[in-house]
């Protein structure tokens, strides 16, 4: 099934990896063209120092079908193509790279998963927007209290920054069920913070939610994977990109991400902390390390 017109333009947006952005339209391609993506994919450091002309002889097509390539998929000539192709290596591991096959040994999936990821989180710290995540500390560190919403996948990233309330300093709460959230955002008052959580910042009620917890005073902040309408009903929108592939076989990156932002916001807020509140939480750690050790019998 071909692509619309809005999801092949957000495809070809400049900042997108240029190496996910060429395996991504690959089936869109003509089939010269797709010769040439598939000599990219295949080695993509090789193509950094080759010429128009050396391209060609590797995909074994023409130089006018290098150059017809390199605008189909959203570069402006060849030279621009090279360049982006270097930000995307200096990401890491091309995640391309890493998509499972049926037949990769569990030594090989395990590479590949791991590859995967840390080039995806690499992509995600290069674009997290630096001045919204200081906007969020200031606001979770003045908080009366923090509600963590979201649902699904992001319901388990609010359950595990809900799990951080020591870090925090406020009481935490974290609500999953669709008329508890309801219920609870209505109640929110200023000094209140509602943190909304949703990879894909579309869903209707967190988007709801976020509006009733805005409308009661409550500061709303969004950890979205995109600048999606969730963005536009939060004081402070955390746009989290990663290199999300849907295939079946491969891990939830957004959700990896958005854990390792949580993990940013709570140390962040802590360490703004007095003095007294780190020493308890570092009593509170050493009670913790003392119950995991194995008692004598």
């Amino acid at each position: 099934m071909s692509m619309d017109t809005d999801t092949r333009a957000d495809i070809r947006n400049p900042n997108r990896n240029i190496i996910e952005v060429i395996r991504t339209l690959r089936p869109e391609l003509r089939k010269s063209d797709r010769k040439v993506a598939d000599v990219v994919l295949e080695d993509p450091r090789r193509i950094l120092n080759a010429t128009v002309g050396e391209t060609a002889a590797l995909a074994e097509v023409s130089q006018p079908t290098v150059l017809r390539f390199s605008t189909a998929i959203g570069c402006n000539g060849f030279q621009d193509f090279k360049i982006r192709l270097a930000q995307s290596l200096a990401l890491g591991t091309p995640a391309t790279h890493s998509v499972l096959l049926d037949t990769d040994e569990p030594e090989v999936v395990a590479e590949k998963i791991f590859d995967y990821t840390m080039t995806s989180l690499d992509w995600a710290r290069s674009r997290l927007d630096k001045a919204a995540l200081h906007k969020a500390i200031d606001i979770l560190a003045a908080a009366r209290s923090i509600e963590f919403f979201g649902f699904g996948a992001s319901g388990i990233v609010a359950r595990d920054a809900q799990q951080k309330f020591p870090l925090f300093g406020v009481p935490c709460g974290a609500q999953l069920d669709s008329h508890q959230q309801v219920m609870v955002a209505t109640m929110m008052n200023p000094g209140d913070v509602a943190f909304m959580i949703s990879n894909t910042g579309t869903t209707r009620s967190i988007i709801e939610i976020a509006r009733i917890a805005r409308e009661n005073g409550a500061s709303v902040i969004g950890l979205t994977g995109s600048d999606s309408p969730l963005a536009s009903y939060c004081d402070v929108p955390l746009v989290v990109e990663t290199l999300e592939n849907t295939n079946m076989y491969t891990p939830t990156i957004s959700r990896i991400a958005a854990l390792v932002v949580i993990d940013i916001l709570s140390t962040s807020v802590a360490m703004r902390r007095p003095a007294e509140d780190q020493a308890r939480i570092h009593r509170m750690k050493r009670q913790l390390s003392d119950m995991r050790k194995m008692q004598p019998i």
